[in-house]
């Protein structure tokens, strides 16, 4: 009798809440530069929206030459690219800010990436036409549900900046890694913002609005906010692009090692250009090593892996930690930006170890 799978574990979602689901990628398990769709973290602010699979229509309208009605079918015969990109919720490593912040608090795995296609944004905004005066672009969702501090029922919607909806890879995306998008990641339509935190790649799209006025909807200007005062909302500006970031993925944060050979692996990501430095430090930041950045296949928005190969003759504690740098000359920080909201978490990343 074969019994080769009759033991096989297989990683899943750490959960933080049900109703709404929020969880999150087991992101030291993920060895590919794809997550699979049943591990690719998942973060709602409600309850999944009721929809009809059969009747499916986007509309887009407001301060357009021709407000227009497209079918599944229209989009589909549109021209289409397929473009790499992370998605990190801007809340990611949430947990790890000093003095805690309320909200979900994420660990390290509200990240995932794949392979998206779709329409450009900007194509579909072509067949209507934007008129002069135009501002900023608006896509709400299906979902919808009432917030705890104003106790009136919204959905969510969110707004680009004219010239980063016409950005040639801001997609109006279908396909997730070759499939239909999963329900649960936003089926049939959802928005992919490259470089920009998550939170701007609304799912479930209802409906696609040109105004020529700045959006003030809730998850545009309470939430989704830098907030850097505890008292107030004295400087406050908004979440966009993704700061530079790392994170390790092995070995486990306190895991136990003996002596010899050990691979330590992880990955890197930016929201402007790209990965160019991965250094590590085994012990605690007062000595750098440069890691081994991987090949990548071309130009995408995914994130860089890296590892670097440590032999340990001496037993005893040891903190890893790894930076980043990107072409723009931005690196990881020792200490975060702290924010009340938590958002945007990149200091440079820590583990311990013990090798016995």
């Amino acid at each position: 009798m074969d019994r080769s799978n009759h033991h096989r574990v297989e990683p899943y979602l750490s959960t933080h809440s049900l109703l709404p689901e929020n969880q999150e990628t087991p992101i030291q398990f993920i060895k590919t530069d794809d997550t699979d769709n049943k591990l690719f973290y998942r973060r709602n602010h409600f309850s999944y929206p009721p929809l009809s699979y059969s009747n499916y229509w986007l509309p887009i309208n407001g301060i357009v030459s021709t407000p227009i009605l497209l079918s599944m079918q229209d989009i589909l015969h549109l021209p289409s690219k397929t473009i790499q990109v992370v998605l990190e919720c801007s809340g990611d490593k949430r947990n790890l800010f000093e003095p805690k912040v309320f909200g979900v608090q994420w660990g390290k795995g509200a990240i995932s990436q794949g392979y998206w296609k779709g329409v450009p944004l900007r194509t579909l905004l072509e067949l209507s036409g934007i008129r002069e005066g135009a501002k900023e672009i608006v896509v709400e969702g299906y979902d919808f549900g009432e917030r705890t501090d104003i106790n009136k029922v919204f959905s969510y919607a969110r707004s680009l900046p004219i010239e980063k909806a016409i950005h040639p890879d801001t997609i109006i995306a279908y396909e997730y890694n070759n499939q239909p998008i999963p329900f649960k990641h936003g089926y049939p339509l959802r928005l992919i913002v490259p470089q920009w935190y998550a939170m701007a790649s609304v799912k479930w799209i209802k409906q696609i609005r040109v105004i020529d006025f700045n959006f003030t909807g809730p998850f545009q200007t309470i939430d989704y906010v830098y907030y850097p005062n505890k008292e107030n909302n004295k400087d406050a500006f908004p979440v966009t692009t993704i700061n530079v970031n790392s994170t390790i993925q092995k070995p486990l944060d306190m895991e136990i090692l003996n002596t010899g050979k050990h691979l330590i692996k992880g990955i890197a990501w930016t929201g402007n250009g790209f990965i160019t430095k991965l250094e590590i430090s085994v012990d605690g930041g007062s000595t750098w090593l440069n890691a081994k950045l991987e090949p990548t296949k071309d130009f995408s928005y995914g994130w860089q892996s890296w590892s670097y190969e440590w032999t340990i003759s001496k037993k005893g504690e040891y903190m890893i930690v790894s930076k980043a740098t990107d072409s723009y000359g931005r690196i990881q920080p020792t200490i975060p930006f702290w924010n009340k909201k938590g958002y945007g978490y990149n200091a440079i990343d820590k583990i311990k170890v013990k090798v016995e």
